[in-house]
């Protein structure tokens, strides 16, 4: 590797100088595009040693999987962190710890107000045409049902339209949501507003079809969102097999019932903090590049890919910059979000608190949906922005990973997008992200130590470059 890294030097060197040029004359040729400046080309393709360093420091050398044992040892110990949760509390006391033992700076716990859902226990048993039970996992922030539980006849809906063309047959019902999977943004819709839509005609519970695309029986959580004009139903998801084949006993005729079981209930909301780490800048000190991802995760699995991956490579780009003994010009900062999965309660909050500091935040990177094979970041922000991070993305050449998309961001850092401040997310071989996502399945073994490798020294390069750099990005 060390050979191949070494080889690859003089390469990004080359690619590094031609990308410059081609920038400049396809700037030139069209004059809406930004013109870098010869000295900002230069200035960015100075840092190749750097890069080169930075990458073998990750792959090859003491951060070698470094990442992946960390949450290893971090998630086996403390498994899924529901936000409100005691377990999540414990838990970032002791990252505050560990990120105080790796010597960073400015080690601290940043209060905010988050949510306090509580599953309980919860049950579905088919009753008619045959007893069968059913996997489910209620939805946070649903409602629990009576103590008895509720008993009633399901219908299926495979989608909003049928829903509103069968709206006579609801009443007092359970409604079965199985539409196909066509992606996560599109069939997230029936987990987020299934509950108020079926309420809406006297429906008494809704079961949701698992958001994703594969399932070896597993159900799938996630928030779903009550609308206040509409009595709030409980609600859980089943598993995609599950809900197959009450459409297809509906479909030949047969009568559903279903008795269903659910303890969840909304506690007042408690204090939490979002994680905080830095690596104080040498000359802008009150300037930030921001890393992070979120430390709370659904109360199943261990939290590990949603989200202690995207957590746990943003702790280590600030370790790689320690580690090679690398001061930026501006304060790197590490921020661990607590409460996302409710819609990002704790970044809200840091945003509010921070935001009149926003002309001094040169860019917020969020990692989020995996950390596997990565092969560039995705960014939004201004056109002369985006061609500084495809200029800084060549320097990434030699680990395929130097491709920069548009819309990139997140959860936690959007909020700051009314600002004008650029925001970044990995982009990443995650094809099968959703496989896992939301339940029992996301555990380390869904994580590779080697990819993991790859991840981190993407984000500190990244991270690092923009914090090292004269000036903060411009704005659009």
């Amino acid at each position: 590797m060390k050979l191949f890294i070494s080889a690859a030097l003089a390469t990004m060197e080359a690619l590094s100088i031609l990308s410059g040029i081609l920038l400049l004359l396809l700037s030139g040729a069209q004059s809406h595009e930004p013109i870098l400046s010869e000295k900002l080309i230069r200035d960015i393709s100075n840092y190749s040693d750097i890069a080169l360093k930075i990458i073998d420091y990750s792959l090859t050398g003491p951060g070698a999987n470094q990442s992946y044992n960390r949450l290893a040892t971090f998630v086996d110990r403390y498994g899924p962190r529901l936000s409100g949760s005691s377990n999540l509390e414990d838990s970032i006391d002791h990252m505050l710890y560990l990120l105080q033992q790796d010597g960073l700076d400015n080690v601290h716990g940043e209060e905010v107000n988050v949510t306090h859902w509580v599953r309980g226990n919860e049950k579905a048993q088919l009753l008619e045409p045959r007893s069968a039970e059913l996997s489910i996992l209620g939805l946070g922030s649903s409602v629990g049902t009576p103590e008895e539980g509720i008993t009633a006849d399901a219908v299926v809906m495979r989608s909003f339209d049928e829903l509103e063309e069968r709206k006579d047959e609801v009443k007092d019902r359970i409604v079965v949501f199985n539409p196909p999977y066509v992606s996560y943004p599109v069939t997230v819709a029936y987990r987020v507003n299934g509950a108020s839509r079926a309420s809406k005609y006297g429906a008494v519970a809704t079961l949701i079809r698992t958001v994703g695309p594969f399932s070896i029986y597993s159900p799938h959580t996630g928030i779903q969102e009550y609308n206040s004009s509409v009595p709030a139903i409980p609600t859980a998801c089943i598993t995609i097999e599950d809900a197959n084949m009450l459409d297809r006993l509906e479909r030949a005729g047969e009568r559903l019932t279903i008795h269903l079981y659910m303890e969840a209930q909304t506690l007042p909301m408690v204090i939490s903090r979002n994680t905080v780490a830095e690596i104080k800048g040498s000359v802008y000190p009150d300037q930030v590049v921001v890393v992070s991802g979120h430390l709370d995760s659904w109360d199943v699995g261990q939290g590990a890919m949603d989200d202690g991956g995207g957590a746990f490579i943003s702790w280590q780009a600030l370790s790689i910059v320690r580690g090679l003994g690398l001061t930026p010009k501006r304060t790197l900062r590490l921020v661990m979000w607590t409460d996302e999965e409710a819609g990002g309660i704790g970044s809200q909050q840091y945003y509010q608190r921070h935001r009149e500091d926003a002309d001094k935040y040169s860019i917020l990177f969020e990692s989020d949906e995996g950390v596997f094979l990565p092969y560039g970041i995705q960014f939004s922000g201004s056109a002369e922005a985006k061609a500084i991070l495809q200029q800084i993305g060549q320097l990434l050449v030699s680990i395929n990973a130097s491709e920069v998309y548009d819309n990139g961001g997140g959860t936690d850092v959007d909020w700051w997008r009314e600002d004008k401040v650029p925001t970044a997310s990995l982009a990443n071989h995650n094809e099968h992200y959703f496989w896992y996502h939301h339940s029992n399945g996301d555990t380390m073994d869904v994580l590779d130590p080697e990819e993991m490798n790859l991840c981190s020294a993407v984000w500190a390069v990244y991270a690092y470059v923009l914090a090292d750099l004269d000036d903060v990005l411009p704005r659009g």
